[in-house]
Formats: C-alpha cells, sequence, structure tokens
C-alpha cells in the first residue's frame, strides 16, 4: 500500500515535470503523423484507430497505437505495443523499452483515447514529444491543445469531429 502511495506522488510529480518542459514550437505542423495512447479497459477496436488514415490523407505506415493495460491476463501475449503497471517502478520510471520509443517519436498528433484523467496515461501524454495532443473533454485541460467532447465509444463520431478541426486549424487539407 505505501508502495503504490508513493508511486502515485511520483507519477503526479513526473507529470508536473513533464509539462514543464513541453516544446509548443511545432504546434501548427500539418499532419503527417498520427499516434494514439489506448485504454484497453475502455476501447480494444484498434483497428479503427489505423483505419483513421484514409480520412486524414496520410498512409497506414504513419499511424501507429499504444495501448495501457492494467495487468496482463495469464495468456501470453505477442504484443509490444501495450504498456502495464508494472512498467512503472514505484518513482514513477518507466521500464519499457517499446513504449519509451513511442513517446520519443515526433508525432503531428498523438491522441490520447482515455475517457478521462489516468495517472499512467496522462504521464505518458505528457511525456510524448508530439507536437499537437488531442484528448476527450473531462481530461486534464493542462496535457492537450484540444479537447472533444463527443461520446467517447461512438469513434466515428471522434473520427468526423477530429477531422474537422484539425482541418479548421490548418492541420490537414479541406476536402472538396
Amino acid at each position: 500500500m505505501i508502495f503504490k502511495k508513493l508511486k502515485q506522488k511520483s507519477l503526479r510529480k513526473g507529470l508536473d515535470a513533464q509539462l514543464k518542459k513541453r516544446d509548443a514550437s511545432g504546434l501548427n505542423a500539418q499532419v503527417k503523423t498520427i499516434g494514439f495512447l489506448v485504454n484497453e479497459a475502455h476501447f480494444q477496436d484498434f483497428e479503427k484507430c489505423y483505419d483513421i488514415f484514409k480520412d486524414l490523407s496520410l498512409q497506414p505506415k504513419d499511424v501507429k497505437v499504444f495501448s495501457y493495460i492494467e495487468s496482463k491476463k495469464k495468456l501470453p501475449s505477442l504484443r509490444q505495443n501495450q504498456v502495464q503497471n508494472k512498467d512503472f517502478d514505484w518513482k514513477g520510471n518507466l521500464h519499457n523499452q517499446n513504449a519509451q520509443e513511442f513517446l520519443d517519436r515526433d508525432f503531428d498528433v498523438l491522441v490520447g483515447y482515455y475517457p478521462k484523467k489516468h495517472e499512467i496515461l496522462d504521464l505518458l501524454v505528457a511525456s510524448s514529444n508530439a507536437k499537437f495532443k488531442v484528448g476527450f473533454y473531462g481530461g486534464d485541460e493542462r496535457l492537450f491543445d484540444l479537447l472533444l467532447d463527443v461520446p467517447f465509444q461512438d469513434f466515428s463520431v471522434f473520427k468526423k469531429e477530429l477531422k474537422k478541426y484539425l482541418q479548421v486549424l490548418g492541420k490537414i487539407a479541406t476536402s472538396t
């Protein structure tokens, strides 16, 4: 129990430190790459995330999805694009090379695809090198440049709104 409290405090401190380090110089960059940080407890249909390349005029290789799962089930998994509680030590330090590589990528847009504040996912979003960050209304507004007030489980509405706002902001070309 004491380690859990220490870990939570360390995660909050890490989040605050990452927010202070944020480089906002690429905020207005055109969208050429997009990443999704997804909470598997709330959403597992990753194909919908990958298919967004069509709507944003990207290549399939330009869309990456990384997920968080509280703890792995006993079944072995070949998935490498996943982070879990045990990947963080009690000091809140991340010990997952694949997750670190995802966070170090300079995505033009990073979507925090989870419905409300979440200690670990919030820290991952804050730690990301992404230029523009999108989340859902109810999330930590310090983390995101755009918060969408759409039903979380309705991916088609989310996709439509994301495209609309990226067009309004001049991050993608307007379709004719």
